[in-house]
C-alpha cells in the first residue's frame, strides 16, 4: 500500500468482527513498530499482546472506575462521565487484541519513542486491512500499580499506548481535517 494512502486513510476503529487476529500478523505489526526512529537509537519499548477477552473486559471495569474517579471537571467531563459510567460501554470495544506499547526503561523521551512505535503499528495494521485505535481512556489505569499488576508488568515500565487491533465491521467514515497552522520563519 502507498505510505500515503495509508496515512490518509486510516482511522480509528471501534467496531470490529469477533475474527481472531493472526499470530503472524501480530508479530509483522510489531516488527513494523520497532522500525520507527527512538531518541539515541534506545529502543526502549516492549509489547504486550492480550487476547484473552475476560481479562480485558476486567481491565475495562477497573479502568472506567480509575478515570471516573479522577477525571477533572471540565468541557469533556459530562461526556466522560456518562461514557464511563454506562455499564454497557467496553473500553476495548470487544476488539479481539490489545497491544500495549510500554517503555521498558527509564527515558525522558519514552513517550515519544513509544508513539512513534505506536504510529508504525497502527499505519502497518491499515495497509494489511486491520482496524486500530489507540485507548486513551486506559492508559492511566495502566500507568498504575494495580493496572501494572492485572497485566503482570514490571514495576519500573511505563504503558504509554494501548492500541486495540482487529478486523472492522465496516470502514470509519472519512472525517474532515483543519487546515494546518503553519509559522514561517526565513
Amino acid at each position: 500500500m502507498n505510505l500515503t494512502k495509508a496515512i490518509a486513510g486510516r482511522r480509528s476503529t471501534r467496531d470490529y468482527t469477533t475474527e481472531a487476529v493472526d499470530e503472524k500478523l501480530i508479530f509483522r505489526l510489531i516488527d513494523a513498530a520497532v522500525q520507527a526512529p527512538s531518541a539515541m537509537n534506545q529502543q526502549p519499548w516492549t509489547f504486550t499482546v492480550i487476547r484473552d477477552q475476560a481479562l480485558l473486559e476486567r481491565i475495562s471495569q477497573e479502568a472506567k472506575a480509575c478515570m471516573l474517579a479522577t477525571t477533572p471537571v471540565g468541557a469533556h467531563s459530562s461526556h466522560f462521565q456518562t461514557l464511563l459510567s454506562d455499564e454497557d460501554f467496553q473500553l476495548f470495544y470487544h476488539a479481539p487484541v490489545l497491544i500495549l506499547i510500554s517503555g521498558n526503561e527509564p527515558n525522558q523521551w519514552i513517550v515519544e519513542d513509544c508513539a512513534l512505535a505506536a504510529e508504525n503499528l497502527m499505519l502497518a495494521a491499515y495497509a494489511e486491512g486491520l482496524g486500530t485505535c489507540w485507548i486513551g481512556f486506559a492508559q492511566g489505569y495502566l500507568n498504575t500499580p494495580q493496572g501494572k499488576h492485572a497485566l503482570g508488568l514490571p514495576a519500573e515500565w511505563t504503558p504509554v499506548a494501548p492500541i486495540i487491533v482487529g478486523h472492522p465491521k465496516s470502514a470509519p467514515a472519512p472525517i474532515a481535517h483543519k487546515a494546518p497552522s503553519i509559522h514561517w520563519i526565513g
